[in-house]
């Protein structure tokens, strides 16, 4: 276990210095040459916020063995504070959720669930279907991605619920992508009160974005200028964690 203390105080080391490559290559390296189930034990010790700058550079290149490895209760941890790398785009946020909720092993709906079973976890998801919004909106109110579909009749939470016991008009099979399409199928089929809170989050991501507001707005009514989030600058290029998720999280030393 000492070796482990000691990889675990060298990898945030290595996170806060912003060698995220270094840190991943040194969790890489302990799998190799201790096995999963070492790499387990440390994953278990670092906090979220050393997880979560290891998975959100995500490479569809390469496999990661820290992908395959996390846990849904780690990875829901560090989904929910996400958002305080303030990637406006997503584009890090979407790409780490569909490269491990789908992944060869796991069971998407248990991954959903940890992230709905945590504070900010509907929000977390909203900011994934961001730019899905009208798709995800028609498929809640028709059952069919096809805003062409869409009435534009807004339903009610109950009548949102209900409408996830309908047979569905498309089946999980047309929209297995592995991406957006199928995680929103699923949420509404297999998880319906999740899909339910989580779309009621990016309706008022979408009203705050078309009023011009920040959508946190929407959501907190917060007046406040400090909004406690970073740019992410560098750290959308793997080369530095923001300052703020430090204290978010105690260290696991």
């Amino acid at each position: 276990m000492t070796n482990h203390l000691a990889l675990i105080t060298k990898t945030q080391s290595l996170i806060a210095a912003g060698d995220i490559v270094g840190a991943e290559s040194a969790l890489v390296e302990l799998a190799d040459t201790e096995g999963d189930s070492a790499l387990m034990l440390v994953l278990e010790q670092l906090p979220a916020k050393d997880i979560l700058a290891v998975i959100r550079e995500y490479d569809n290149s390469k496999e990661s063995v820290i992908n395959l490895m996390v846990t849904p209760a780690q990875f829901a941890r560090a989904v929910v504070i996400e958002k305080q790398y303030k990637d406006l785009t997503r584009t890090h946020l979407r790409g780490m959720v569909n490269a491990i909720i789908f992944r060869e092993d796991a069971d998407p709906i248990e991954f959903l669930t940890a992230i709905g079973d945590l504070e900010g976890g509907s929000e977390a998801l909203a900011d994934y279907f961001s730019e899905k919004w009208s798709r995800v909106e028609a498929f809640a109110r028709c059952g069919t991605f096809d805003t062409a579909e869409d009435d534009g009749e807004m339903l009610s939470e109950a009548a949102l619920l209900a409408s996830a016991y309908v047979s569905p008009r498309v089946e999980l099979d047309e929209v297995a992508d592995q991406d957006w399409m199928q995680a929103a199928w699923l949420l509404r089929h297999e998880c319906p009160d999740l899909f339910s809170e989580m779309l009621i989050v990016l309706r008022a991501k979408a009203r705050a974005h078309d009023l011009g507001l920040d959508e946190d707005d929407s959501a907190s009514g917060s007046e406040d200028d400090d909004d406690g989030k970073v740019e992410t600058g560098d750290t959308d290029r793997g080369k530095a964690t923001p300052a703020v998720l430090e204290s978010d999280e105690e260290s696991a030393i």
